[in-house]
């Protein structure tokens, strides 16, 4: 006669957690605070939308944040308040690590570049530098054709 099968264990062949059940919480690991001073601030300012991220000197990245993951959609995307909400989120990660001075590097054409920038000088950060960084083409890929309206 076979058996009742008896409650399968948590763990596979090699040891590992397998996911929690319906009714368990999960086991979050704390993020590790680090205490570092002096960072980069990354400003991807695109067409459609903003990121922001801000690294420590060997660029390891701290905090980032987007206008997209901010909750704006679409159109919304794309504006400086959006920018702004952007950096003012990152801007308080950054400080939860102790960070107080920034060099900001600007990449895009984007309509988030400037109000980005005053939102991290509002934050609290001392802003040391600012690198535009946008990447210039000497002649590389052919241009989409002009729209016809």
């Amino acid at each position: 006669m076979a058996e009742p099968k008896a409650k399968k264990e948590k763990e596979d062949a090699k040891g590992a957690q397998a996911a929690p059940a319906k009714g368990e919480a999960k086991v979050r690991k704390k993020k590790e605070r680090k205490n570092i001073v002096t960072g980069v601030a990354h400003v991807n300012a695109t067409f459609n939308n903003t990121l922001i991220t801000i690294s420590d000197a060997a660029g390891n990245a701290i905090a980032w944040s987007s206008s997209g993951t901010m909750g704006f959609k679409g159109s919304r995307r794309s504006t400086p308040y959006a920018a702004q909400v952007a950096a003012e989120d990152v801007g308080r990660k950054a400080m939860e690590h102790g960070m107080r001075t920034l060099e900001v590097e600007v990449k895009g054409p984007g309509a988030g570049r400037e109000s980005a920038l005053r939102a991290l000088q509002a934050v609290g950060f001392i802003i040391t530098a600012i690198r535009d960084v946008t990447p210039i083409p000497h002649n590389g890929a052919r241009p989409p054709k002009r729209r016809r309206v």
